[in-house]
């Protein structure tokens, strides 16, 4: 009997430490709300306090059915609360900067042109035509997220979210040997979801957003981002609301990668600029509003056998450059 005393007041300190990690962004944290204020937000689905601060005055006003100036208040009080949107020193906002961390795709020249590898906290879009390697090294990158820190992976999970069928279980197995993984278990640390058009597109994100709090994700790749919002909104008169709807995805992202700091990988097609009278003709596709909103750019096209060529096109800490990499049945390498 003694001995089982013991053991129970061992435990309890340690159940107590989770609950505390769990609710620490719990909605019941945001101060001064009344129960019936409290329960409007339960009901409308807002049980986190960073929801609750990205969201707009008149969303959260119309999803509780609130005054915008009541929903505002919300708001407000939610970003005091986690410090989202507020004001803060350059020296904090450097302190942020240095919680970023990395995963190593695979190839040193790679890193080095993405000064490390692909950034939690950060967008970075790879596109280029068919066989330029896209897909291949957001494989590399879904496995290589599981491997541990010293390897260049964060030892967590990874969301894939597959756009035009491009999924192939049987590849990452592949990378996962040869990287001396058990392919068993990478595969389950991949949840996949085939995207059915935008709309879903834009679902899934708001699902993956409830998972990561659950789950250890530090890697979320959508192959490829801009393909199904292509789909859905054809002709000049639909440019209009698919830039509108495609600028939104992207901020969502952006804000998922940051709260949870989270890498995310995307690829992007490409098109022919008739207009280019001189060199590389080809462009990717969303125009200015996937140009500003993906924090790293690169252009990958393909070279002579396995060589694949990398060009930084943008990036706001980085200089422009390029590297030459291998995509072989081992993965990408150098």
């Amino acid at each position: 009997m003694p001995k089982k005393a013991k053991v129970e007041e061992k435990e309890e300190p340690e159940a107590a430490v989770e609950t505390k990690e769990e609710n620490e962004f719990s909605i019941e944290n945001l101060p001064r709300i009344g129960p019936k204020g409290l329960q409007k937000l339960q009901e409308a689905g807002y049980n986190d306090l960073r929801d609750l601060a990205r969201i707009s005055p008149k969303e959260l006003a119309d999803a509780c059915e609130i005054t915008e100036a009541t929903a505002r208040n919300y708001i407000l009080k939610a970003g005091e609360t986690t410090g989202i949107g507020n004001f803060r020193t350059a020296e904090e906002a450097s302190e942020r900067q240095k919680s970023k961390e990395t995963i190593t795709t695979g190839s040193k020249m790679l890193n080095e042109l993405l000064g490390g590898g692909v950034k939690t906290q950060e967008i970075t879009e790879a596109y280029g035509a068919f066989s330029s390697g896209k897909s291949q090294l957001g494989f590399q990158l879904a496995v290589n997220v599981q491997m541990p820190k010293e390897k260049g992976g964060l030892n967590s999970q990874c969301v894939f979210i597959d756009t035009e069928g491009t999924f192939s279980a049987e590849r990452v197995s592949q990378l996962a040997e040869a990287r001396g993984l058990d392919p068993k278990k990478v595969l389950r640390n991949i949840l996949v979801a085939r995207a059915l058009h935008s709309d879903h597109q834009v679902m899934l994100i708001d699902k993956v957003r409830e998972m990561v709090k659950e789950k250890q994700i530090k890697l979320i790749i959508i192959d490829s981002l801009t393909s199904l919002f292509r789909v859905d909104f054809s002709g000049r008169g639909e440019l209009a609301p698919r830039q509108q709807k495609l600028n939104k995805h992207i901020h969502e992202l952006q804000m998922l990668a940051e709260d949870y700091n989270i890498a995310v990988y995307v690829t992007n097609q490409v098109m022919a600029r008739p207009d280019m009278m001189f060199g590389d003709p080809t462009t990717h596709v969303g125009g200015h509003i996937v140009g500003h909103g993906t924090g790293v750019r690169m252009y990958l096209r393909k070279s002579k056998q396995s060589m694949r060529i990398a060009r930084l096109i943008d990036s706001p800490s980085l200089p422009e450059g390029e590297a030459v990499f291998k995509v072989t049945d081992k993965g990408v390498t150098d």
